[in-house]
């Protein structure tokens, strides 16, 4: 799940400029590269020859520290293969600094205010490295890809350049090393009963019209229920955060998850405020319906995510916000004990009015910064070969997802089999060890981007067909490069929250019924008066300021 962050993801976007990411392709000279002549007492421990496939391995034993993301379903342990493997192939420990999953991103900013982070910081989501660049407490990682052929080959080939660009901040550089995907990926969309469907002949919707008759049949058949419920609405900013997230995909808008104030508006050519775009309107519009017509649960925007998953099982309602994880090994697994014959299906996202699309920028995942402490060790560039041997070379991926070859899988054709007696995510509910729990494999800290063959590799059927339909879909552009100089970041901080605050308490009261649609004006007035239009202007100004400077 990916967590909406609390400053706009354009906020802070940076030039694409300054020769673009050209250097990325090129022996790492220029704006990218870094001096070579500055890093030559650094190279203790470095390969001479690393090249883009090769296995990496230290010219010496050496250690770097790591923050550790601890998962509560898979807490680590000193025992885990993945460490001893590590140091076999690589020559490397990690050291990890181990933190709860719950206070992760407050411990690592305390950490790094404090001076006190590990070199490697992973599992981190952008713009959460806004935070540290300023004090110059994390390194701007553009000027050192040179050091990292596995991650330069990936964007050249998955012609990623655009993804990278809006991460650069004010300064034309990024700190944040992220995950990289060669096609997108989606993960949520609505699932259904499928055998009540099919009970009174009914189909899966393919779109959100059609979401609305399957609600309503349902309604019909069982008036003393709300037919869907849903979740993901505490510990994210945006109550119903998937549910918004794929809705808004239907419509065009970033919303959910995925919101932020500033939209592009491909036809005019200009940044807009997300939320006074008809489209966001017509989607609150469809879902107010569904909630005053007694379709959707009005407490799926304030209840625990457990509270939903028992209306599902308790057959209080039957549709619910899934992804392909949750349906396998939570709804279908706990229905299946519980509701003799009973099927749940995910659906493709229903399409809405903009049609087969994908919203953009999701081929960039959750990546990792580098504490500048680090360039001050000797043995930097080997760090920095390490990073991009486990995390970037396909050898590396595919290590940290499926493990060893011959004691965790076997492979043939391109299809991986865990080896028997291991399970992953409830693959193997009878089996004795866990891939992840008992070896440290598919950990969220290592596992993630990828080629799609090694993405897919471990997709169970129903995620495989989802994926399939999803894959069809037009990705639409990523928001153009507007980098704001650090004064004007600066007063964007200011004017964002407020502003962000204001949209989503105002969409629920909308939604709910709490609000009538009549007041929508009154509401735009009121993001008006919360510097809504100097936001919109100050990101314009930039935009315009960016393009006659580059051409």
């Amino acid at each position: 799940m990916q967590n909406a962050g609390d400053l706009s993801r354009r906020q802070i976007l940076a030039a694409a400029g300054f020769a673009g990411l050209a250097t990325l392709t090129g022996c790492g000279g220029g704006d990218e590269g870094g001096d070579a002549k500055d890093l030559t007492k650094k190279r203790n421990g470095a390969m001479k020859d690393y090249r883009p496939g090769q296995q990496f391995k230290a010219s010496k034993a050496l250690s770097f520290s790591m923050l550790h993301n601890d998962n509560p379903v898979y807490p680590l342990k000193d025992g885990w293969l993945f460490w001893k493997e590590v140091t076999k192939r690589t020559g490397i420990t990690i050291k990890p600094l181990d933190v709860p999953l719950a206070d992760y991103e407050k411990k690592r900013s305390v950490l790094i205010g404090s001076g006190d982070a590990p070199f490697i910081i992973p599992k981190t989501y952008h713009p959460g490295e806004v935070a540290f660049v300023s004090s110059g407490a994390i390194l701007p990682v553009s000027e050192y890809v040179d050091l990292m052929p596995n991650f330069r080959d990936k964007v050249k080939k998955w012609r990623l350049e655009p993804e990278l660009d809006s991460i650069r901040q004010s300064d034309g550089k990024y700190y944040l090393l992220p995950g990289l995907h060669e096609k997108p990926r989606s993960s949520y969309s609505l699932s259904f009963r499928t055998d009540i469907l099919d009970k009174h002949g009914l189909t899966l919707p393919e779109t959100w019209d059609e979401v609305y008759d399957v609600l309503k049949a349902l309604k019909a058949e069982y008036p003393g229920t709300y037919p869907w419920t849903d979740r993901w609405s505490t510990n994210t900013p945006f109550p119903c955060g998937a549910l918004f997230q794929y809705l808004g995909q239907a419509y065009g808008v970033k919303a959910g998850w995925a919101y932020d104030n500033i939209s592009f508006d491909t036809t005019a050519q200009k940044f807009l405020f997300t939320a006074t775009q008809d489209a966001y309107r017509q989607m609150v519009e469809y879902l107010r319906k569904i909630v005053a017509e007694k379709l959707l649960d009005p407490e799926s925007f304030t209840q625990q995510d457990d509270q939903a998953v028992q209306k599902l099982l308790a057959q209080k309602s039957f549709a619910i916000s899934a992804n392909p994880q949750e349906l396998v090994q939570n709804y279908r697994y706990n229905l299946s004990k519980q509701v003799k014959g009973s099927k749940i299906e995910m659906v493709p996202v229903p399409l809405g009015p903009a049609g087969p699309i994908l919203l953009s920028g999701i081929r960039l995942e959750n990546g990792i910064m580098i504490s500048s402490k680090a360039l001050k060790s000797d043995t930097f560039v080997a760090m920095m070969q390490f990073v991009d041997w486990l995390w970037y070379s396909e050898e590396g991926q595919k290590f940290c997802k499926w493990g060893v070859k011959g004691v965790t899988y076997t492979e043939s054709g391109g299809t991986y089999t865990l080896k028997p007696g291991i399970s992953l995510m409830g693959s193997d509910p009878e089996a004795p060890k866990d891939l992840q729990k008992d070896y440290g494999f598919f950990n969220g800290v290592f596992t993630y981007g990828g080629s799609w063959e090694l993405v897919s590799s471990s997709f169970s059927p129903d995620e495989k067909q989802f994926q399939d339909v999803m894959s069809r879909r037009k990705e639409l552009p990523v928001d153009p490069a507007h980098p704001l100089q650090s004064f004007e970041q600066e007063q964007a901080t200011l004017w964002e929250t407020p502003l962000k605050d204001a949209v989503i308490q105002n969409t629920l009261r909308f939604v709910l019924g709490k609000r009538p649609m009549s007041e929508w004006d009154a509401f735009l007035a009121e993001l008006k008066s919360k510097n809504m239009q100097q936001l919109v202007d100050l990101h314009n100004k930039a935009y315009e300021r960016f393009k006659k400077e580059n051409g």
